[in-house]
């Protein structure tokens, strides 16, 4: 009686994470989606997140000038009149409360178009 003969060597599979992702093929036109395009982070990719960060910065510098205009003077305020802390409370307190409220509102909603418009871009082409 014989036994078949094992090879020494086992062949193991070692799965250390989800499968990849396959690469795309490009379309008969000869164009990339824009999400490949991003993912791949081509020339074109990185052009559109660019877009985005400059938006974004753009939005952000927006909101630095609307503060530093509204709370900038403030001190100034403060030094011109030495005696007035209920006055300096109620500034802080109740009078910028609104407006940082209403300027963080729009900050986010603005944030959130941007990336939406992206996204767009990106989906529709």
């Amino acid at each position: 009686m014989t036994v078949p003969h094992q090879d020494p060597v086992e062949r193991r599979v070692v799965v250390t994470g989800p499968a990849g992702r396959t690469r795309r093929t490009r379309r008969a036109s000869g164009h990339h989606r824009p999400r490949t395009e991003i993912d791949e982070q081509t020339t074109l990719g990185h052009t559109y997140v660019r877009s985005l960060m400059r938006s974004q910065l753009r939005a952000a510098l927006a909101v630095f000038a609307v503060l530093t205009l509204l709370v900038g003077p403030l001190p100034l305020l403060f030094a011109a009149m030495p005696d007035a802390h209920r006055l300096e409370w109620a500034v802080l307190g109740f009078c910028l409360y609104g407006p940082l409220v209403l300027l963080a509102r729009w900050y986010v909603r603005r944030a959130e178009r941007n990336e939406r418009d992206l996204i767009r871009l990106v989906e529709d082409r």
